[in-house]
């Protein structure tokens, strides 16, 4: 296998994974957690004595697999993981939840985008956290005020998606060293 063929294997193979986070995060906020609120989300603790909806789980590792997309398919392929995923969000979304989980997919994968995109060639762990950060900051307000009208659980969305985010960089850092060593360009 050539060093384009791979890059493209596992673009291809992270834009599956990616898809698979959304109907993931969607399926658990209704589902899973801890305690399930009437007419509100299933929590899932993230810090002592704070919860979050359980979607944010793959919420954050939406963020860093979208990065990879981008860094292996290129640009193009990044936005168009965006507009995927804002459709398949809207078709499997509940339709309690169905406006805010596509807004807050879009505005958060375009805030990563735009952060992303400058930064990743030259700092790409860098440009990981970075662009994240904002991305899930964007994603935990715009989902919880358009879903549930508060932001009641900004703060265990935040820290949830952060900790997806913090759990991918050592294999981000990997992947970075890896690529080096190959001579592996970013698309």
């Amino acid at each position: 296998m050539t060093l384009d063929q791979q890059r493209r294997t596992e673009g291809l193979v992270a834009l599956a994974l990616f898809a698979l986070t959304i109907p993931a995060a969607n399926w658990l906020i209704g589902n899973a957690g801890t305690v399930c609120v009437p007419n509100g989300p299933c929590l899932v603790p993230v810090a002592p004595g704070i919860a979050a909806p359980s979607g944010v789980l793959m919420i954050g590792l939406a963020l860093v697999l979208r990065d990879i997309v981008q860094r292996r398919l290129g640009p193009v392929a990044g936005l168009g993981a965006i507009a995927v995923g804002a459709a398949i969000s809207a078709f499997l979304a509940p339709s309690a939840i169905v406006l805010a989980s596509v807004a807050a997919f879009l505005l958060s994968e375009l805030a990563d985008f735009a952060v992303y995109t400058p930064l990743q060639r030259r700092r790409f762990v860098t440009a990981v956290v970075a662009s994240s950060i904002v991305g899930l900051i964007v994603d935990s307000i715009v989902f919880l005020w358009l879903a549930f009208g508060s932001l009641d659980f900004v703060a265990g969305q935040i820290i949830g998606k952060a900790w997806m985010v913090l759990f991918a960089l050592p294999l981000m850092h990997l992947l970075r060293r890896r690529d080096e060593r190959l001579g592996l360009m970013p698309a």
